[in-house]
């Protein structure tokens, strides 16, 4: 099978030679940059990485500015090498990164010389692992952005073995950071999400609303970077009737199912259910971290 380029319009230095060789791609590993925000009017939802702030914090630590084009990858089995040498930030789910064969003590930050290989495992806790690389991942723009976006299919085909992607020029120099405190932790029990209400709060019964902050709800197996499906006793919406309406990152719609959804990066832009309630952006990536199986439970934010 030819290996997949992807290329942008480059600039005429040596700088853009640099590349990364995929060796293993893994589960499902995609290009990700700050997406297409404010095309929604279009059709087009804004995608971007799952876990924005493990994506921000590995572009700050290899120096790149924030929104740069990075490697999201789920559960592992990613390995690549570079032709050039560069830092390496690799953030997100706690999972062990080898260089040439050898664990890396502190794999927030490393740098990889040419033709090294670097492995990441199977995550012990999380889900989905973000890999920054001084420059950032070149990869064929839509909508001025390079992000994969899984339900429209505008972006990059998915990250397979054998590509070639093509890096940018480095622009800053990593800062100085103590890296055993920049990391975050993520929850081992129940995963608490902050939300407001509404806007549809008001069609659901006061048993309904006390249902959603009362129950621990399970992430389901269905889920993926559109949405996090949700099980539990269902919440009773009706018949329900109403047009299509835009629908925000982080909106807890419930379908006919009465089981919530909680809408990902890859959201739709528009829907017919009703919304009950927004999850905060900050709580939206330890959702997007959580397996299968985790824990989940609703906190109203106060005012709301």
């Amino acid at each position: 099978m030819t290996a997949m380029l992807h290329t942008r319009t480059r600039p005429d230095t040596a700088e853009t030679t640099a590349r990364l060789h995929i060796i293993a791609a893994g589960m499902y590993t995609t290009i990700q940059d700050s997406g297409r925000p404010g095309l929604a009017h279009l059709g087009i939802g804004a995608c971007g990485p799952a876990d924005r702030g493990a994506a921000a914090l590995a572009n700050r630590l290899v120096g790149n500015p924030e929104g740069t084009a990075v490697l999201e990858n789920l559960l592992g089995g990613l390995s690549f090498t570079a032709t050039v040498p560069r830092y390496v930030s690799v953030t997100g789910a706690a999972a062990e990164v080898r260089v040439d064969g050898r664990i890396v003590a502190e794999p927030q930050r490393l740098y990889l010389r040419a033709g090294q290989r670097i492995s990441v495992a199977r995550p012990t806790l999380g889900l989905r692992v973000c890999v920054a690389v001084a420059g950032g991942v070149a990869g064929a723009r839509v909508f001025s952005s390079c992000a994969t976006d899984s339900l429209s299919g505008l972006g990059p085909a998915p990250v397979r073995a054998g590509d070639t992607l093509e890096l940018g020029v480095p622009v800053a120099d990593p800062p100085y950071a103590r890296l055993e405190l920049i990391g975050r932790s993520l929850p081992t029990g129940v995963i608490d999400l902050g939300f407001h209400w509404g806007p549809r709060h008001y069609m659901f019964t006061e048993a309904d609303t006390r249902a959603l902050i009362s129950t621990v709800w399970s992430v389901g197996v269905d889920s993926n970077r559109v949405g996090v499906r949700l099980s539990g006793p269902p919440l009773y919406i009706g018949a329900v009737h109403m047009p299509s309406e835009g629908m925000p990152l982080g909106a807890i719609q419930v379908p006919p199912s009465g089981e919530p959804i909680v809408f990902l990066a890859d959201h739709p832009v528009t829907g017919g259910y009703p919304v009950i309630g927004v999850v905060t952006e900050s709580d939206l990536d330890l959702l997007a971290q959580a397996p299968p199986g985790s824990r989940v439970s609703f906190s109203p934010l106060a005012g709301t």
